[in-house]
């Protein structure tokens, strides 16, 4: 299957989750909540992680009927997530478009996305039983978490790569795991393969935000919706960065530091320093290197399970990943 049939084919089963999604979501009666929602499930998005929910679920056999049910629980707080953290971070934009908060105020959005992981939950227990909200819930957990470790790490100048992967495996990895193994689980798995989904799961997920990072710097802004640069004008330290530091003379090293240490202002206008320096130590290369191995770790897994459709397209999602450019 080339990548432009797995797109194709995983589209249409995007749409199919976007229906439900829709059909389930028009119990809702305040009219606010239910803008808001629309708002937070339906400004795009790949549908990433129920679509692996369902992958995952079709290794074994067929899956059972009510998985896609099950399958977007885990959108439904991957968006819940989203809307609290633009509310953390006080953003104007999400994918080109203003957030919830710019439009509604703070208030309401945080209660969307409570009820949003409430329902998720629900949802979850309903048709997963307690492995599936065990799964849920797990993630959600880790999700609070890492924002805390995140907020700790945005008061340090330099960041260490095992607290950037810490922060990298509660917000994106955990609940992209939970995702894959509440599939498989869903569909009688055994130990094992529920542990190699959970694997592939979290090194999906690491390799899926370095490459955010990277598109950050090398992507284009009409794809990705984000200006370029915009992680080193807010000052985060994500992995070409890291690199960076740890391989830098001291002197080229210290600029870099004293651009963190400087004004937003100042980061902007001397982010082609910035990038020059990252591309002099390979910061993108070594962090490009450190997503394909992942990847291959999290195909390696794979390898318990015989040869199908699903599995093809786990393994082609997971080169769609590294090879994105949004």
């Amino acid at each position: 299957m080339t990548n432009a049939e797995l797109m194709a084919a995983l589209k249409e089963q995007a749409a199919g989750i976007d229906a439900l999604m829709a059909e389930d979501l028009a119990s809702i009666e305040s009219p606010l909540l239910a803008k808001i929602i629309r708002h937070a499930i339906f400004q795009g998005g790949k549908r990433i992680r129920p679509l692996l929910t369902l992958l995952a679920a079709n290794l074994v056999g067929t899956s059972p009927p009510d998985t896609a049910r099950l399958a977007i629980s885990f959108e439904y707080l991957h968006a819940a997530s989203l809307l609290h953290d633009d509310v953390i971070d006080h953003a104007s934009l999400r994918r080109g478009a203003r957030t919830a908060n710019t439009i509604w105020g703070m208030e309401p959005v945080i209660l969307a996305g409570d009820y949003l992981h409430a329902h998720a939950m629900a949802l979850a227990s309903e048709v997963g039983g307690p492995a599936a909200m065990a799964l849920l819930g797990r993630a959600a957990a880790a999700m609070v978490e890492s924002e805390f470790l995140q907020m700790h790490n945005a008061q340090e100048i330099q960041v260490s790569e095992e607290n950037y992967f810490s922060v990298l495996r509660g917000k994106t990895a955990a609940l992209i795991a939970a995702a894959c193994e509440a599939g498989i689980a869903h569909s009688q798995g055994s130990a094992a393969q529920r542990l190699a989904l959970r694997a592939y799961g979290i090194n999906l997920g690491l390799a899926f935000q370095i490459v955010d990072d990277l598109l950050d710097y090398l992507g284009d802004p009409a794809k990705t919706g984000k200006a370029v640069g915009n992680d080193f004008q807010e000052g985060k330290m994500t992995l070409p960065l890291i690199k960076t530091l740890a391989l830098a003379r001291a002197e080229e090293r210290e600029t870099l530091l004293a651009l963190l240490r400087a004004t937003p202002q100042e980061r902007s206008r001397q982010l082609a320093l910035a990038h020059g320096l990252m591309a002099k130590y390979q910061g993108f290369a070594l962090a490009s290197a450190q997503a394909e191995a992942l990847l291959a770790e999290a195909l390696a897994g794979l390898g318990i399970f015989g040869e199908t459709p699903a599995k093809e397209a786990l393994a082609g999602l997971a080169h769609y990943v590294l090879t994105r450019d949004k």
